[in-house]
């Protein structure tokens, strides 16, 4: 077995023209109050890997050109679209009229298990604080609320992990 050099792997992709070319996926990840930038570069990432068509940046959540963000993104910030977003609030509401379906992955007394949600794309998913999580104002606006089952002690996984975790979930539906 040998491992694929990056070269390998752009061609097995049908080179860059083509990645550039091949459309997005009707997905949209929302990030609410992400503190750390390792995070969000991560997130960035993973974003790219499903051709998310977009990422909304909000509250406190760094924005890029930033070297830790590009760093941990391994690029990817310069793939994936984004926008910096002051009122959260209006910019899910108008994602609801266009029929964007609005997910928060967040615990909460009406969380679904997110392998059993219904999807429906386009769905923007949001993600909250690393500790408080999603706001409770963004909740409120939320179509359903998902949650990753935790099955030891811990009550949460990174953030970044978590948004993996999702979009893939999302990307089988």
């Amino acid at each position: 077995m040998k491992k694929r050099t990056i070269k390998e792997n752009l061609k097995v992709k049908g080179g860059i023209r083509k990645i550039k070319s091949a459309p997005r996926n009707e997905i949209y990840i929302i990030l609410d109050n992400i503190k750390s930038m390792e995070n969000v570069g991560a997130i960035f990432r993973t974003a790219d890997a499903v051709r998310a068509k977009k990422i909304f940046l909000c509250g406190i959540t760094a924005t890029p050109p930033r070297r830790k963000i590009f760093k941990v993104s391994m690029g990817a910030v310069e793939w994936v679209d984004w926008e910096y977003i002051s009122n959260l609030k209006f910019k899910i509401q108008n994602l609801k009229k266009e029929g964007v379906q609005i997910v928060a992955l967040e615990q909460t007394d009406k969380s679904v298990d997110f392998k059993k949600a219904k999807y429906k794309k386009p769905v923007a998913i949001v993600l909250g604080h690393e500790k408080n999580g999603v706001s409770k104002e963004v909740l409120e606006l939320c179509d359903q609320t998902v949650e990753i089952p935790m099955l030891g002690r811990a009550n949460s996984l990174n953030v970044a992990t978590s948004a993996g975790i999702i979009l893939y979930e999302i990307l089988e539906k």
